[in-house]
């Protein structure tokens, strides 16, 4: 019989302004709107009977907890399935890091799979992290699993599962508050749906 796995993305980060900045293990909670979404992603599982994991970075373990709350579900957190840390560039924008590091930037965007910014970590050693994670957890669980993580750690994931490689990892939507429903069954997994917002998918 198959199981069934989710992979949830947190819902939208309290920010002070708009700009695009470096996002990686700052510990932002959710906004407003973000809870509005954690609640949307409970009600979509309503019925369903779940393990839950999430890494321990605020926004996602305000969503899944949030998911699980009435439910009697068990919540683990797991450090390894934190965001990819960039190091000195976290919290500063794309234009400060641009005019600050502009040889670095320009080699990150030549090899987004490889390059590490100072202090931080590549998208193929964050990779290495959360797929073994994942694994671990598919195989000491039984049932359907819920892991609520992170855009960047859900589209390393789904490369891993799709077969892709890492650089191309910014080819799949991750929006906030998304699901990804993945089956798993005779040791082989497929992708059923990627990046489903309940905001336009899900009737409540």
């Amino acid at each position: 019989m198959g199981r069934t796995i989710y992979l949830v993305r947190h819902g939208r980060l309290q920010a002070a302004d708009d700009q695009k900045r470096f996002v990686g293990q700052i510990d932002l909670p959710l906004s407003r709107q973000g809870i509005e979404q954690a609640e949307n992603i409970r009600r979509y599982f309503t019925g369903n009977k779940l393990d839950v994991y999430c890494s321990d970075l605020a926004r996602s373990r305000q969503t899944a907890e949030h998911i699980v709350e009435g439910t009697g579900w068990a919540l683990r957190t797991r450090t390894d399935f934190r965001e990819i840390s960039v190091g000195l560039w976290e919290g500063k924008t794309f234009a400060e890091i641009a005019l600050t590091y502009p040889e670095e930037f320009e080699e990150r965007g030549e090899d987004i799979e490889h390059y590490c910014p100072p202090q931080g970590e590549s998208f193929q050693e964050c990779s290495t992290r959360v797929v073994a994670a994942f694994q671990e957890i598919v195989e000491m669980s039984g049932g359907d699993i819920a892991i609520v993580g992170h855009a960047g750690v859900n589209r390393l994931l789904l490369c891993y599962l799709l077969g892709m490689p890492v650089r191309n990892l910014f080819r799949l939507g991750q929006d906030y508050g998304c699901i990804n429903i993945i089956t798993y069954a005779k040791q082989q997994y497929r992708v059923e749906t990627m990046n489903l917002s309940l905001e336009t998918g899900f009737n409540i």
